[in-house]
This record gives structure tokens, sequence and C-alpha cells, in this order.
């Protein structure tokens, strides 16, 4: 071209691996001539990258294909054993965690209790999580190419600490990210937790249809993931999802249910919200308002704990988790089912706002309430009515490990992207 230089041999050589490379792991097995034919390159050029990508023990053979006519093709697929990468979870109740290889499959998957402990010892319980799928997998912790970690919060680069992080003990205190990188190495990446969960749902799930979709998901706190042109949208700060610091009522109401029968006032009822003598002395008030603006006013109400608190107001004092709740409703309880309303209109109130700011084509419901029984259907209506326009509402059909498959995922593109980079010519 004018005014450039021809491209020197040996970065045209890695291009023509990297292609190769390319179309094996999208097609899973190809023959040379496969190859040859869905590259557009000579088969010469092929046998070449091929070649060289089995010695640097980037592919491998994997058989003869059958049942054809004429000699048996050598199949090539990419080696799994080229690098491992490792996803972990930092949950409320329980540390998650999963270790796959470099096609994506994985070797390793287990769950421990979560203990109520300092950042620390966090961190000490998470390297005690990594060795235990190691050791599963038959894999050193320094042959992990990649980790990433789904936490709750954002990172803050002028204290180099995760901030946002929902109140667990000590964990947006800055020696954390320093033992964590000094037990998984400088490749450790840290994602938001919800963020994740929506990653494992546009390479596992609903998100896998469309271009641009909000993983909505409720449960012991609330956030979103949001996808915006098939890819992660994180905002300017990366606080894009935090959406349990939406504006909500002061104290979740319990539409529905008559003052009269022991219940705080409908969701209507703006002048009572606040009021009530049950939300407490005006020391309950601070406290509730500090909680407000460390975790956000719409999860103190709307996640699971906002839940119970609104059903003991409405006079179930019964009430132990969200779970019994949505039973109790679903078992044809008034008092639960009233509250288990006012929880989807919470929730709706909230995808219409996302609605009215990013139009996407779809919005999924995940955690533990976004997945209970017949909650949808509640929140659907009220969208329905408010909303500017309607997008597809689903349920996630991904289980409790959607955090760690999307850290996996994540994991294992950026540990591809360096592999094939690596391949360059200095």
């Amino acid at each position: 071209m004018p005014g450039g230089s021809a491209a020197r041999p040996q970065l045209i050589r890695v291009m023509n691996e990297q292609l190769v490379l390319a179309h094996i792991r999208a097609a899973g097995e190809l023959s040379r001539a496969d190859v040859a034919r869905v590259s557009g390159l000579a088969k010469n050029t092929v046998s070449q990258a091929l070649t060289n990508l089995e010695r640097a023990r980037l592919v491998r053979t994997s058989g003869v294909r059958k049942g054809v006519p004429g000699p048996q093709a050598v199949l090539y697929e990419v080696n799994p054993e080229a690098g491992f990468v490792l996803g972990l979870d930092v949950g409320s109740h329980f540390l998650r965690g999963a270790l796959a290889d470099l096609t994506g499959s994985v070797r390793a998957r287990t769950t421990l209790q979560a203990k109520d402990l300092d950042g620390s010892a966090t961190v000490a319980q998470l390297a005690d999580l990594a060795g235990m799928l190691c050791a599963e997998a038959g894999v050193k912790l320094s042959e992990v190419g990649q980790t990433v970690l789904g936490s709750p919060g954002i990172y803050d680069p002028d204290r180099d600490a995760l901030k946002l992080t929902g109140g667990r003990p000590g964990w947006d205190e800055p020696t954390v990210l320093r033992e964590l990188r000094a037990t998984f190495g400088d490749t450790l990446v840290l994602e938001n937790d919800i963020d994740a969960a929506a990653l494992a749902e546009q390479a596992h799930g609903h998100g896998r249809e469309v271009e641009s979709f909000a993983f909505v998901s409720v449960g012991t706190g609330i956030g979103m993931g949001l996808v915006i042109g098939g890819r992660l949208h994180r905002g300017a700060h990366g606080a894009a999802g935090e959406i349990g610091f939406l504006p909500a009522p002061a104290a979740s109401p319990s539409a529905g249910v008559s003052p009269s029968a022991g219940a705080s006032p409908s969701a209507g009822d703006a002048s009572a919200v606040g009021a009530d003598a049950e939300a407490g002395s005006d020391a309950g008030a601070d406290a509730e308002a500090e909680d407000a603006r460390r975790r956000g006013r719409l999860e103190v109400v709307a996640a699971a704990p906002g839940v119970v608190e609104a059903a003991r107001r409405a006079g179930l004092t019964d009430a132990v988790s969200a779970r019994t709740i949505f039973a109790a409703a679903a078992a044809g309880d008034p008092l639960a089912a009233a509250v288990v309303s006012a929880e989807a209109v919470l929730v709706a109130d909230a995808i219409c706002a996302i609605v009215a700011v990013a139009d996407p084509d779809l919005v999924v419901l995940g955690g533990g309430i976004g997945q209970a029984a017949g909650f949808l259907d509640r929140v659907s209506d009220h969208v329905r009515a408010h909303a500017p326009v309607l997008p597809t509402l689903r349920v996630s059909a991904l289980g409790d490990d959607a955090v760690v498959d999307g850290c996996l995922a994540a994991a294992g593109e950026r540990l591809w992207q360096r592999l094939t980079d690596e391949m360059a010519p200095a």
C-alpha cells in the first residue's frame, strides 16, 4: 500500500496460524482440507500452520473422520491442556468455584459454606477452595493461566480496593486485593458478580438469542448486568447495573393488606410509609438510612432481608426467609401473597426504569426471588401496565453456579486472547 511497507513473512505466518486456530476453535474439530476450505488458505500453508500449532501445544489430533469414502482424514482440535482457568464466586452464604480447561470443559466444581469472616480470612478460604479444585482436577495452581473472581461491588482505583460490596465484613479493605493478587497472581481479574452472571446468561442462557439484554438478579441482594450490542456495559465508573441504588419507599410496603389486620400501609400510601410506628425509633430510622447509603434504597427494601421485614410488618410473625414467605403465598396465605405482590411491584418499577433508559430486547430475572415460581407473572403484569415499551421477560434457566460460569467464560476469553497475542512476533 502507498506509504506503507510489506508485511514481514513472520507476521504473515503468525496471522495464518491465528486464523487456523480460530477456525478450529469455532468448529470444534477440522481436517486439513476443512481448514483450507473455510479459511481460503492454500493446503501447504494450512499444513505448515498446523505443524507449528502442534509444536506449540495449542492444537492436537483428535482422531480420524470415519464413515466417508476415501482416505480417512486426520482431525485437529484445540488442545485442552494448553491452559486452565479458574472461576470463583464470593456469595453471601456460599463460596463457589470451578476449574476449566482451554476448551471450556469443567474439570472440577465445588461449593463451600461461607464463614462470617473478615476480608483476609475470606481470602484464605478462597485459597482453600482453589486448592480443592486444583487437587480434584490434577492441576497445580501455578498452571492456572487466568482467574476471574465474581464479587459484589466495583473496583475503586483511587483506593485500589472494592467499594459498594454490600456490607461483607472487611471486603472493601485495600489489603484484600493485595492478598488476592498474592494468592492468585497478577492475572487475577475481579468481576462484579451480577455482571458475571450476565456473561453466563449470554454464553449459556437466553442471552444467546439477542444482542441487548438486562440480567436482573433479586435475591440476598439486587443487581443488574447489562449487555448492549453483544458487549457487557460497565459504565464510566464501573457502576452500571447497581440498581440497588434506585429510589424506593423507606420501608417495603405490603400492598393490599389492610392496616387493621396489623399490616403496613399499601404501596400507594406514601405518607404512611416511614411514619409507621413499626419502622422503629429515630435510632432505627438512622440505621436504616445508613444501610441505604451503604447498600442502596431498593436493595434494603426489596432484597430478601427486606421481604422478610415487610412480612413481619404485615403480621407474619413466623416469616424467617423469603423462601418461606413465597411458599406461604403459593399455599394461599393472603398476607404472604400481599407481600409477594408488593415485592413484584418494586422489582417491576426497577425494570420499567431499565426499559426507559436502555430499552433492551430482553430482561432476564435471576436470583432466588427472581426465579421463584409465579413471580415473573406478577412482575410482567406491572411492567406491561407502566413501561413505555415491553421487552421480552424471561426467568433465567441458569442455577446457583451462574456467577462461576460467567467467571469461567470471561477467564477463558482472556486466556485465549493472551495465548494468541503471544504468538505474534516481538
